[in-house]
């Protein structure tokens, strides 16, 4: 996992690194500018509800989030969400929500996992061949990705729809594969803002941005969630 040598812990922040989780908007909001990017999730403390180990050395963390003043007064829901870790040989990463109210409500998810690579105009990512997807970069215009697999080149930001394929992003300097496989997803984002915006973002600098690409699971856009009351939903992450 990369993480920021510039990122910022303090309440209320966006940690630049590991897995933010987006919840319960994706990007921008929708419609109020001055509602924070992502939503709430990434930049709120959670409680920690339960940790074990087994005798191979394994972890597994459970997470819990809930609705209080602070997320009624950016999003008029009543949810409980989860985020449970399994840490060993691979990362799992389990989100779900559970809407707790009496009415309908939808969200967009992503865990916005920024994978380290040894240089992202480098490797090579399989699994999204022949895939629609919004490219944010030119003007949220709705493309068709080709047969060959993609080679970022400057500045990325694409939703990919439709899609529940595993990912593997292969790094010839690294030496090395990565593969994320997911469940409970119709969408996969692929980020990294490229040479000219990445020096610019205050918590990266530098050449940083070289350092990692983001391949997220995701439901987002027209993959947003809806829950009746009492429904729940959960979306899985594998590294």
């Amino acid at each position: 996992m990369f993480v920021s040598p510039r990122a910022v812990f303090a309440a209320g922040k966006g940690i630049r690194g590991g897995v933010p989780v987006c919840f319960p908007w994706f990007a921008a909001h929708p419609t109020d500018a001055t509602k924070p990017a992502h939503g709430f999730a990434r930049t709120t403390v959670w409680t920690l509800h339960d940790i074990t180990s087994d005798a191979l050395g394994n972890t597994r963390l459970v997470l819990r989030l809930g609705a209080d003043a602070a997320t009624r007064a950016l999003w008029p829901h009543d949810f409980a969400a989860t985020l449970t870790l399994s840490l060993g040989p691979r990362l799992e990463m389990t989100f779900g929500v559970e809407n707790t109210g009496n009415r309908e409500l939808d969200y967009e998810a992503a865990l916005h996992t920024y994978l380290t690579v040894g240089d992202v105009e480098r490797v090579t990512l399989h699994g999204l061949e022949r895939s629609r997807y919004i490219d944010k970069v030119d003007g949220l215009r709705e493309k068709m990705s080709g047969d060959a697999p993609i080679r970022p080149a400057g500045e990325i930001d694409r939703v990919f729809l439709d899609t529940t394929a595993a990912c593997e992003v292969a790094d010839p300097v690294l030496g090395r594969t990565l593969r994320v496989e997911k469940s409970g997803s119709r969408t996969t984002v692929v980020w990294n803002p490229g040479p000219v915006k990445g020096p610019a973002v205050p918590d990266l600098g530098g050449d940083a941005w070289r350092r990692f690409i983001c391949v997220e699971t995701a439901n987002v856009g027209e993959h947003a969630v809806r829950l009746p009351p009492g429904g729940r939903h959960e979306m899985t992450a594998r590294l």
